[in-house]
């Protein structure tokens, strides 16, 4: 909205002239985000602790030391959300589509973890919306952000996939990356919602994978960038930029009332939305096989559950003391903050090695 105000005014004023370029606006989309979330977040708190009083339920079987969070309200994903949103369309131009496909995707599943994280609160229990509703509203918004985004990309963007370390190439899938992509953005979803389950540990990682997703979109919605870094070209994809811009600021001021020891949480209604996001962004750019790398630490604490599941079927026997795998090190003892911290180092490592197939074709 500022940015189709202003624009018309950068020809007569020269500071004007700023909104014109993406780094301003991915900067101003950060500020807007961060001043937002600071803003809102002690209301949003205590209006939550209000209405939920004795907060987010706690998992029986879980670690005991999560029994000291009792009363601690979640949907903190809220201030994200808000955040996200409104300076996004404020700063990013409005007449991009891609924008609106990663806008749908990010509140379309936010009001799903929402709609979970109110059942939990309500019936006071920790199982909230079925796995079946949840997943089929997942793929509804991600069969319609698939279509749409295939209707107004060109062939072969809209239908291929990128390889990591080979120049300019792009598997065909046709009409199979509708599956691939709904595949992409459930996947992602639910792997930051099983990340989320110690202070910090979830948000901190999203704002590094925006980071590089931020930076791949500028370069990628850049002909000569792409073509000097040999990765496929998205014209219209550096808005996304300021989105991630967004969501870094969103995610700082979250994380200002998330630090341990956490005032609210964030809840589905920001780990389903973040996940959407990020894998919505992956596929516009052509990165969704580089998404699996920079998100790696989501990876891995979904394939401890599937490992953890398979194994005490198949055998009756657990791989892990619990899963996700950052209950396993705080059932050995770890300290909340160990485990956080080096899940935090593992991300910046995994960014970089993500960031390094820019290069290494």
């Amino acid at each position: 909205m500022l940015y189709a105000a202003l624009l018309p005014l950068a020809d007569e004023f020269t500071l004007f002239n700023l909104v014109r370029y993406l780094t301003f606006r991915t900067g101003a989309a950060l500020l807007t985000a961060l001043i937002i979330a600071f803003v809102l977040g002690p209301w949003l708190i205590n209006w939550l602790k209000r209405r939920q009083g004795a907060g987010q339920p706690i998992r029986d079987d879980g670690p005991e030391t999560h029994f000291a969070k009792m009363g601690t309200p979640t949907m903190g994903g809220l201030m994200i959300l808000i955040g996200i949103t409104v300076a996004t369309l404020l700063w990013a131009d409005l007449t991009n589509q891609f924008v609106w496909i990663v806008l749908l995707v990010t509140v379309g599943f936010g009001l799903i973890g929402f709609s979970d994280d109110y059942l939990k609160l309500t019936r006071r229990n920790t199982r909230g919306l079925s796995g079946r509703r949840k997943l089929l509203a997942q793929v509804v918004i991600g069969l319609g952000a698939a279509i749409w985004y295939m209707a107004i990309t060109p062939a072969p963007l809209n239908t291929g996939v990128a390889v990591p370390f080979i120049n300019d190439y792009l598997i065909p899938l046709g009409y199979g990356f509708v599956l691939f992509a709904i595949i992409v953005l459930v996947g992602a979803s639910n792997a930051v919602n099983l990340t989320d389950g110690l202070d910090g540990l979830a948000i901190v990682p999203v704002m590094i994978a925006a980071g590089v997703f931020g930076f791949i979109a500028y370069v990628a919605g850049n002909a000569i960038f792409a073509n000097y870094l040999q990765i496929n070209a998205v014209p219209g994809s550096g808005e996304l930029a300021i989105f991630c811009g967004a969501l870094i600021g969103g995610g700082l001021g979250f994380l200002w009332f998330n630090a341990p020891p956490a005032m609210v949480f964030m809840g589905d209604t920001g780990s389903l939305s973040m996940g959407g996001a990020l894998g919505a962004i992956a596929i516009i750019i052509k990165h969704e096989i580089v998404l699996a790398i920079v998100g790696g630490l989501f990876v891995l604490e979904t394939v401890s559950v599937i490992v953890q599941v398979a194994s005490f079927k198949l055998t009756g026997r657990r791989v892990f003391r619990m899963a996700p795998l950052h209950h396993h090190f705080e059932k050995k003892g770890w300290a909340e903050p160990t485990i956080v911290i080096r899940f935090w180092i593992i991300a910046v490592i995994l960014a970089l090695v993500g960031l390094s197939t820019l290069k290494l074709r």
